[in-house]
Order: structure tokens, then sequence, then C-alpha cells
């Protein structure tokens, strides 16, 4: 059965321009989750909602392997990464982060970001005016630094912060940005490097069970160490990204600005905070899409996909399925205090199993986070919102308030 199909002969300008409401608003406009387009000049299927997360995160169905162009990979994960593993190697190299990542490991992360938050905060009441935006990234690389076991002297926190917001930045672009991501990259591997052959060699010492300690002595299949290469860049999969949640700290702070009603009630209590969390990790925008390949033909939609085939799913757009969200386009925290969340309801940061598909587990340090980082902002914090343009444009990938949600007058509070 044939498939809509996007009628211009090749989208990839139309990417780079809408961004987010790329896939979205065709599915609206060919009223369909799936649709034909060319990227690229490569043919591609795009897929959005619950049900196609249900596809695209099955295990053994697809590989990330040519999915993803070069220049994002090489920020976002790299060759070699877990990402691009599949069968028994990804499961072996994910039961690694899974240790790293289990409840008995996640107690720490609060309390170091608690921190380095409020180190932070007495910092900026010096300054006239801050970017929480950028200024986030500082106390979120700290906290996980240290509690990876790899405790910084502040100005290489600062450093290394610079580094990691870089690639992160240069992911969804092309030009300027991706390549200072990339020359930020390379300082950042080879800093790693030495970290993972000082730590094998006894020169570093790092606690025992600690990501770093994991994963520097982590053995793959035929019990061989990982390359020093791989091993830094998987320490390097488990800092960047949670610095990266420097971004939901400030979307938590917009939200917070345009609904003042929710920071009196979790000033109050913490019975809404994980829910207020939920939805800012449900509303607004983090990575748009993620590519696959197929390995193993299957059939979904009455459509045959074969072989090789190259699929996009749709993680914006998923997490505001009008056929799983009342109101998806509202702000409404509320909606999550009864309500358990399936495991492809909401993918912004994978849909399915943590231990046997693409999930990322660090998902469960961004919500013990921005748990810290919202009571921080509510209880032990005030300041002001100066007049500012707050919109998000989705064209920008990856996207983030117009003006760095810029803030003044900080004063801690006890």
């Amino acid at each position: 059965m044939a498939i809509p199909k996007d009628s211009s002969p090749d989208s990839t300008l139309a990417l780079l321009r809408e961004g987010y409401a790329f896939v979205p608003e065709r599915c609206r406009r060919l009223r369909s989750d799936i649709f034909e387009t060319r990227l690229m000049l490569t043919r591609a299927i795009c897929i959005s909602g619950h049900e196609a997360a249900a596809q695209f995160y099955r295990r053994d169905r697809f590989t990330r392997r040519g999915g993803i162009p070069l220049p994002t990979l090489t920020l976002i994960q790299d060759v070699g990464s877990v990402m691009t593993l599949d069968g028994d190697d990804h499961r072996r190299r994910k039961a690694m982060f899974m240790r790293i990542m289990g409840p008995g490991c996640l107690g720490d992360i609060a309390g170091l970001t608690a921190e380095h938050w409020r180190a932070s905060v007495r910092a900026w009441e010096r300054e006239d005016e801050v970017p929480l935006f950028d200024a986030a990234h500082v106390p979120l690389c700290g906290a996980i630094c240290a509690w990876a076991g790899l405790p910084l002297p502040h100005e290489e926190v600062v450093r290394r912060a610079r580094e990691f917001r870089d690639m992160v930045e240069g992911t969804g672009s092309v030009g300027l940005r991706n390549l200072r991501g990339h020359a930020q990259r390379f300082r950042t591997e080879r800093w790693m490097r030495g970290v993972v052959e000082g730590i094998r060699s006894g020169a570093t010492e790092v606690p025992e069970g600690s990501a770093a300690h994991v994963i520097a002595h982590h053995r793959d299949g035929e019990g061989e160490l990982l390359p020093a290469k791989i091993a830094a860049v998987e320490l390097i999969n488990v800092l960047r990204p949670t610095v990266a949640n420097a971004r939901f700290a400030a979307y938590a702070a917009h939200a917070l600005h345009l609904h003042p009603e929710w920071r009196e009630r979790l000033r109050a209590s913490d019975d809404d905070l994980e829910p207020f969390v939920q939805e800012v990790r449900r509303f607004y925008p983090f990575i748009p899409l993620i590519g696959g390949r197929v390995i193993a033909p299957f059939r979904w939609r009455d459509r045959d996909f074969a072989e090789g085939e190259w699929v996009l799913i749709d993680l914006y757009g998923t997490n505001r399925d009008e056929r799983v969200w009342e109101e998806p386009e509202s702000f409404r925290p509320e909606r999550f205090r009864e309500r358990a969340i399936g495991p492809f309801d909401m993918i912004p940061q994978g849909g399915g199993d943590h231990a046997d598909t693409h999930r990322c587990p660090g998902e469960w340090l961004l919500i013990e986070q921005l748990k810290t980082i919202v009571r921080l902002l509510v209880r032990e914090m005030t300041y002001e919102v100066p007049e500012q343009d707050l919109g998000i444009d989705l064209g920008r990938m990856p996207a983030l308030p117009n003006d760095r949600m810029r803030i003044r007058a900080v004063r801690a509070v006890g």
C-alpha cells in the first residue's frame, strides 16, 4: 500500500528551516503518521506517534548505524559507542550503563547538583544579568563530574562545561556551530582518553563503582578492555548529556515564569514536583527526531519495511500525540498526578525498556537533577525576569528560549 509523500523533490533545506515542526506539520497536512520524503537526496520514511515509537524501539528491529548523519553522530555519541551497537553487543554494553545508573548509584546526584547550584547562585548574585541557559551548564558539569568520580577544580569545570555545551549546540546545525562543536569534542576526548589511561595505570584514583571506574575497567564479549578511545567516548556519554540538561533547567524557569501559579504550589509542597518535571520534559523541545536503518524487515500500516530503509521517528511530535495526551499543546503538569507513563507515550530520551532498547538510562539522572533544580528555583533563590524574547524558535535545533532565559537580581534565600 502506498503511503503519502512529501511533494518536494528534496526536503533537506525545509528540515533545517522548520526543525521540530518538519514532521508534525507534514503529518497533519497529509493526515498520516507516516510519510515518505527525501533528505540529503536519500529516500526517508518519517513516522510519528506512540504506535510508531512502539515499532521504532522494538529490540533488534532498527540499527542506529547509518541512521544518523556522521556530523551529528560524532557530537552526540560517536562511532563505537553504545548507540551504534546492536544485539548482544548492545545489551552487554548497555548493562554497563545500567550498573552505573542503577537506583543505588543515583542517590548522590541530587545532593551534588544542589551543592554546585548553590555555589553558582552565590556567583550569580554578583552579576547584573545571568543567561540561565548558559550559566546552568557550570553547576551541572561540576555535579556530574563529581558524581562520576572525577571532581574538578572550578576553572576546569567552567572550561569543560563550555566544551559540552558547544558539542550539543552543534548537533542540529551545519556550518560554524557544528565546526565549533567538533573542535570542542576533540579537546574533550583527548582529556578523557588521558583519564581512562590514568585510571588503568593507577596514576588516577577514582572511587570503585563510580562511572569512571566502571567504564575504564569494562570488558567486551571477548574479555578484553574497551579501547581507550571507546571507553573515553562512553564516559563522555555519561557527562555530556547530563550537562545538556541545562536546556531543561532553562525550560523549567521558563515554565515557572509563564505559569506563576505553579511556582506557588511547588514552593509549598513536593506533591506536584515530579508531575511538573515530567510536563517540562513532555512539553518543551529537546531532541527533534532520530534516525535508524531497518535490520529486520517488518510490516506496519499495511506497508513492508525492507532491510536498510532509512526511518526517522518524530520525538517532539510523539510527545504531543493527541491520541495519548489531552490538550497536548497546553502546559498541564496535573496530567501526571495519577497517570502512569507508558513506555512509548513520552520519548524525549527514547522509548521502550532501558535495558533492552536504545532508551537512555541518563533519563533517571535528568529527573533527579531537574527536581532538585526546580526546588532551588522556587525555594532557595529569588530573581527577576527582565523584558526579553521568551519565544522558542522551533526552527533552531536544538531549540532554547530565544534570549537564553535571562534573569537578574539573583539572591540566595536562607
